[in-house]
């Protein structure tokens, strides 16, 4: 188990930086089409999921293992993030601290590193958990729910429209919408099924579940969400006239004043963001064709760069030279002036 935690744990520290170029490329191509921003996000998923990764020139990854696997059973431990002055500061510390000595029954790293693996499961459940019992409160509110037509119900305890279900998902609306408001809801909602968003949303959910250790990782959790949605609002609107797209915001301002529910079930999509949703709907111009063909080269970039490794120096480096501190080693001890061995 903490074998697989320490590869866990690597595997999250090189997709954040995935993360970060991501973020800034939301930044930089913010005209662009929010169905790219899916694609980025799904680079920084095979990260994640791929138990392999092949070595190229171009890669941009710094440490493919910060934490080396045998670290806890080296005499001294030390991690090699890539940047030398960060591993200067830290790997004295660890040495000082968590090294195995004469006075240790057992080795400090290797309690550490159990503890944080007890931990990283229980973590791992407790989301699980979260995510069962959250969307079974929710299908069971909506059980009275009458058929509208086709997958679209109706139901009096719900206040927000939003879809449930990964394998024959349902759109459920509140009983107080009007008709053109309906209309616009539904829209949307069909939007992810067309674009399978019920299946990427529940499997980000159990990538965040197993690397929920790493803060980066929520953060690219809340903006996959965002840029879903903003992604579908796109698809809807991009043949709307300005003034249907007044109507789509209005459905929107009207379906997000009780959200609260649907945001505490991580399986099911509401109306959420909505502030910057209709800045995006108003504000919405067609992108022209080479914002979409930049788009689409960073994608590859993205993906050459950071879903590959860094050679792998041939050459071994040697190690920083310690004084041994195994409990096992040769001392000698200086009598009379002269050495002798024990």
């Amino acid at each position: 188990m903490s074998d697989l935690f320490i590869r866990l744990f690597n595997i999250s520290l090189t997709a954040g930086w995935i993360v970060l170029a991501v973020v800034l490329l939301r930044a930089i191509l913010q005209k662009a089409p929010k169905w790219t921003r899916c694609l980025l996000w799904g680079v920084v998923a095979l990260r994640l999921i791929l138990p392999f990764s092949l070595e190229s020139v171009w890669s941009l990854i710094p440490s493919t293992e910060p934490i080396p696997p045998d670290i806890t059973f080296t005499q001294v431990p030390m991690i090699d993030s890539g940047f030398e002055a960060f591993d200067q500061a830290v790997n004295p510390i660890l040495s000082q601290t968590l090294a195995p000595t004469v006075t240790n029954s057992v080795n400090p790293m290797q309690i550490v590193v159990s503890v944080a693996s007890f931990v990283w499961v229980v973590g791992i459940a407790l989301m699980l958990v979260y995510a069962t019992v959250s969307y079974i409160r929710l299908y069971l509110r909506v059980r009275p729910s009458i058929r509208y037509r086709d997958n679209i119900y109706v139901c009096d305890n719900v206040d927000t429209p939003f879809l449930l279900g990964i394998v024959k998902p349902r759109i459920y609306l509140p009983s107080g919408l009007s008709a053109e408001q309906a209309e616009h809801v539904i829209a949307h909602e069909r939007a992810h099924i067309c674009r399978k968003d019920h299946l990427w949303k529940p499997l980000g959910f159990v990538l965040l579940s197993v690397y929920w250790f790493n803060p980066i990782i929520w953060i690219a959790y809340i903006l996959l969400c965002r840029d879903i949605e903003l992604a579908c609002d796109e698809k809807v609107i991009r043949t709307m006239s300005n003034e249907a797209k007044k109507g789509y915001s209005e459905a929107l301002v009207a379906c997000s004043v009780h959200r609260r529910l649907i945001l505490a079930c991580p399986l099911a999509f509401g109306e959420v963001g909505v502030k910057n949703r209709i800045r995006s709907v108003l504000n919405y111009k067609k992108p022209a064709f080479w914002i979409i063909l930049l788009a689409l080269i960073a994608s590859v970039v993205l993906a050459v760069c950071f879903l590959t490794d860094p050679p792998t120096d041939i050459t071994p480096q040697p190690r920083p030279s310690t004084p041994p501190t195994s409990a096992y080693t040769d001392r000698t001890i200086l009598l009379g002036g002269t050495e002798s061995e024990y």
